[in-house]
């Protein structure tokens, strides 16, 4: 499996942006999808984005689309989301996840799992 770690999260206000780092380690990162999912209280956790082993293919959620944008850099083992015109309802404990499959949008695949960082968006 793969260790995930992510960092970048924060208290920001509507509008603005932040960007979003997971770091890998533990194995060939470069031949796994990497995914975003979050998790607002008292919500369900949901799908985010996602980007395939090379980066080729992406994803996002309709709630996210045009304003989010994930990246990866294999050499460096690490994943980005960078989000930019956020809103409130983007509130979340935001996870970076990891999945064998070479693209995956879905959930169960992830078998990886950072403990998330805290994105918070005040109005």
């Amino acid at each position: 499996q793969v260790q995930l770690v992510e960092s970048g999260g924060g208290l920001v206000q509507a509008g603005d942006s932040l960007r979003l780092s997971c770091v890998a380690s533990g194995t060939t990162f470069s031949a796994y999808a990497a995914g975003w999912f979050r998790q607002a209280p008292g919500k369900e956790r949901e799908f985010v984005a996602t980007i395939s082993w090379s980066g080729d293919r992406t994803h996002y959620a309709d709630s996210v689309k045009d304003r989010f944008t994930i990246s990866r850099d294999n050499d460096k083992n690490m994943v980005y989301l960078q989000m930019n015109n956020l809103k409130p309802e983007d509130t979340a404990l935001y996870h970076c996840a990891a999945s064998s499959d070479y693209y995956s949008d879905y959930e169960p695949l992830f078998d990886s799992w950072g403990r998330g960082t805290q994105v918070t968006v005040s109005s």
